[in-house]
């Protein structure tokens, strides 16, 4: 089993009013990652929820070359 490296990643979350009174939650370091509900704390679980999926999909399994390491990141 490869060593696993353990990193905090401190991210900023930004809110603000959007239509119909829904919030709209974006992470100022990776502006991809945009989301909204109805409450903040919706917005917020839905913006992590949309990075989560916008790194799986850069994940491709068996793309290890012979000098690379495990990056563990834990967004909550």
């Amino acid at each position: 089993m490869p060593a696993v490296a353990r990193e905090s990643l401190h991210l900023t979350i930004t809110y603000e009013r959007g239509d119909d009174g829904w919030i709209i939650a974006r992470i100022r370091q990776v502006p991809v990652a945009v989301s909204q509900g109805r409450t903040k704390a919706e917005a917020r679980a839905n913006v992590v929820d949309a990075l989560r999926e916008l790194a799986l999909s850069f994940i491709e399994e068996g793309d290890d070359g012979p000098d690379s390491e495990t990056l563990e990141v834990t967004v909550g």
